[in-house]
């Protein structure tokens, strides 16, 4: 049994906390909605009154937080955690980028804490069942110790001790899943203009070398039902995406195709909201070629 902190607690953070207080760890936690702390409350959870608190209460501090500005002023700001007087590690889940990845570290550093990148990939059913993979990257020493604690959220995959390292595969990660849905997209609005039916056309590609974690998963459960409701917003994948354009522009490397994903992304976000699932981009699509977006299944 550990004891350790949670900041950060919306869907997936809240599914990864609870996963840490059913392996039977205490965990302190904090979240600015008192509902999701109370949610955790319920399951044994500590709240702390701050995040700076759970820095006060807890050695090893993990954060699940929606963008790389709220991880720098969560870490780094003036009631910043790194001023905690117990935590010693800290292990960003969030998807912060490379160059956040380098800012903890030297923060942290400078309070004599280690830092430790391991962002995730498998969405909230993957936080739920503890099958995310994560992609970690900080001082060997500090991964062998904190790995027990990865292993509850699913499998952790050591990338190196150079800060950046977990971050910068996440974003390919990240950007490769935002690509297949959207030549799935292009794929299936010409099947489906041409008459075919798209079930038997999702079938066929399963079985076949246009196969994709598209479609797989992601047609199968939210596209073809028309639910889209995968479970990852389209702002935070647009986010995401350009945090891996930024990536790969600082290390001269040219992303045409991630370029174009980019602008259908913001085009779904523009149209339908930050908060509408990243499959919608399939709706985009569709709307380009005259089909009915909103049609039923």
């Amino acid at each position: 049994m550990s004891e350790c902190g949670f900041i950060g607690l919306g869907r997936m953070g809240g599914a990864m906390a609870r996963r840490l207080l059913d392996a039977g760890h205490r965990v302190v936690v904090y979240d600015p909605s008192a509902a999701a702390a109370a949610a955790l409350a319920a399951h044994g959870a500590q709240v702390a009154a701050s995040a700076r608190a759970v820095a006060d209460a807890a050695p090893v501090v993990f954060l699940s937080l929606p963008t790389p500005q709220v991880v720098t002023e969560v870490v780094l700001g003036a009631q910043g955690i790194r001023l905690g007087s117990l935590m010693r590690v800290c292990v960003d889940l969030s998807t912060s980028g490379p160059d956040t990845a380098v800012q903890l570290a030297s923060g942290l550093a400078e309070r004599r804490i280690a830092s430790l990148e391991a962002p995730v990939s498998g969405g909230i059913k993957g936080a739920r069942e503890g099958t995310l993979s994560l992609m970690v990257a900080g001082p060997p020493a500090v991964w062998e110790e904190v790995r027990p604690l990865l292993e509850v959220f699913g499998k952790p995959f050591f990338m190196g001790a150079n800060p950046g390292a977990g971050q910068t595969m996440k974003l390919v990660n990240n950007l490769l899943g935002a690509c297949a849905i959207a030549i799935t997209a292009e794929g299936m609005t010409l099947g489906v203009k041409a008459g075919l039916d798209p079930a038997r056309m999702i079938e066929v590609l399963n079985v076949s070398s246009g196969r994709s974690s598209a479609t797989q998963d992601k047609w199968p459960r939210s596209v073809l039902p028309r639910t889209f409701d995968f479970g990852f917003a389209a702002g935070l994948c647009l986010k995401d995406v350009r945090l891996c354009l930024s990536a790969a522009e600082h290390l001269g490397v040219p992303l045409a195709v991630g370029a174009s994903v980019c602008e259908l992304l913001q085009r779904t976000v523009s149209s339908l909201g930050a908060d509408c699932d990243f499959t919608a981009m399939a709706k985009i699509v569709e709307s380009d070629a005259g089909l009915d977006p909103e049609r039923p299944a």
